[in-house]
């Protein structure tokens, strides 16, 4: 079993920076990948970034540049740290867990089997 719990959502004007972190219990952290998606009012989920176990990372088109998802396998956390936000960038971002391997796995949803409550980012125009 594996709990996550996401932290640092808010308000922040355009241009602005957030980091969001994702704590996770269980023994089984530094072996699992572990990715970011977000969700805007009336879309999908869709994928943000996510890190393999190894430290290999891989990013949506719409974030590469601004973005970086880190972890630390010492505290069991995940980071996602967002530079020049923009207003399509609000929503709520989960961080999800999953044992499996490879980028085109780590894009799909549906491939983590263990996912955090989210928490609200809002960027301000």
């Amino acid at each position: 079993q594996v709990q996550l719990v996401e932290s640092g959502g808010g308000l922040v004007q355009a241009g602005g920076s957030l980091r969001l972190s994702c704590a996770a219990s269980g023994r089984t952290f530094s072996s699992r990948a572990m990715g970011w998606f977000r969700q805007a009012p009336g879309k999908e989920r869709e994928f943000v970034a996510a890190i393999s176990w190894s430290g290999n990372t891989y990013y949506a088109d719409s974030v590469k540049g601004r973005f970086t998802i880190s972890r630390d396998n010492a505290k069991d956390t995940v980071y996602l740290q967002m530079n020049s936000l923009k207003p399509e960038d609000t929503a709520v971002y989960y961080c999800a867990s999953t044992t499996y391997y490879g980028g085109r796995n780590y894009l799909d949803l549906s491939k983590y089997d263990y996912w955090g409550q989210g928490t609200q980012v809002t960027v301000s125009s």
